[in-house]
């Protein structure tokens, strides 16, 4: 059990923990507000863009249309309840149980499954770079709604425990102390930290490769028929594109979720140490910034799809010239009319 020194502290550290405390409440208040916000706007542009006629089958885009919709789900609950809770005091997780259980149940799978759909769209890429036709049958739409059901039935699966072991102890829900305080930290460490970028890296290696591969040797060849070639060309660009949109996204997500894996592990080191106030309270503001980052990252994929791909403004442009600007001449005439 956690240990913490007597609640009497000295007029500095009271300064630094009223500081400290503030920060980390208009933090959540303001700041998280406002990646809510851009999360939000972010997210539906997405599924816009993903959802139009020439992406519909293509599974790689089916992989981030599951992922920008299950980012959806995570702003509007796991972050919209921390907002309220760390922003606003509103301290429900801390007294009724149910609350505290469900409450992060939904946040980790709601958190775990976006990502892995990213990193199903990773694989996917690999098989559709292949140049063996054994290998690119697992880039199929088929494959592709299968893995986006079943990565989500497993995550709401494999998080089933939290309901058991997550519990209100001196008020503040959390997962219950000893063993399995360990194992959920090493845990999280393992399929938030370690896991993710390294297979995420090595499919996208793999996909890069594959990709330089298929283009050298398609030079050499003399005769070929024209539309095959323009076909080749197209989809290797199209290829491209979805791979470069994915690489950055990885680079992002390593450096803004590293931080809260690494905090888990001190936290599970410690968890026996003899703490003072001051330091609880420092610990609680780097663990509410660690999550913050977290819902940063998730924040700025619109943003990284943006800046990566020229196909994707392509895609934004030519929806905002057919939705917004088409209904905007259509009132200007019925107005006209009128």
């Amino acid at each position: 059990m956690l240990n913490i020194t007597d609640s009497i502290i000295s007029n500095h550290d009271a300064y630094w923990y009223i500081t400290i405390t503030l920060l980390n409440q208009n933090i959540s208040r303001y700041g998280m507000s406002i990646i809510w916000l851009i999360g939000n706007i972010g997210s539906m542009i997405n599924c816009c863009i993903f959802c139009q006629p020439k992406f519909r089958k293509n599974p790689c885009v089916m992989y981030l249309l599951a992922s920008s919709a299950s980012q959806f789900l995570t702003f509007n609950f796991a972050l919209l309840t921390r907002i309220l809770y760390m922003g606003y005091n509103m301290q429900a997780v801390n007294t009724l149980l149910w609350y505290c259980k469900f409450r992060y149940y939904f946040f980790y799978i709601f958190v775990a499954i976006p990502r892995y759909y990213i990193i199903l769209a990773s694989i996917d890429r690999f098989f559709a770079s292949c140049s063996d036709i054994y290998w690119r049958r697992w880039s199929s739409s088929k494959v592709a709604m299968r893995l986006i059901i079943s990565n989500f039935l497993f995550w709401c699966l494999i998080y089933i425990h939290v309901l058991v072991f997550y519990e209100i102890q001196n008020n503040n829900c959390s997962f219950r102390n000893g063993v399995y305080a360990i194992f959920f930290s090493v845990y999280l460490s393992i399929e938030s930290g370690i896991l993710p970028p390294l297979i995420m890296f090595i499919f996208e290696f793999l996909t890069l490769k594959n990709i330089r591969n298929s283009k050298r040797r398609t030079r050499p060849l003399t005769i070929v028929n024209v539309s095959q070639t323009e076909q080749l060309t197209r989809l290797s660009r199209r290829d491209l594109h979805f791979s470069k949109m994915l690489l950055y996204q990885i680079c992002l997500w390593i450096i803004l979720n590293i931080p809260n894996p690494c905090y888990l592990l001190y936290q599970t080191i410690t968890i026996y140490d003899t703490k003072s106030l001051l330091r609880l309270t420092i610990e609680s503001f780097i663990s509410n910034m660690s999550y913050f980052l977290i819902y940063i990252e998730f924040s700025l994929t619109f943003f990284v799809y943006i800046l990566s791909s020229s196909l994707f403004r392509r895609e934004l442009n030519q929806l905002i010239r057919k939705k917004l600007l088409r209904r905007f001449s259509t009132n200007i005439t019925l107005t006209n009319n009128t």
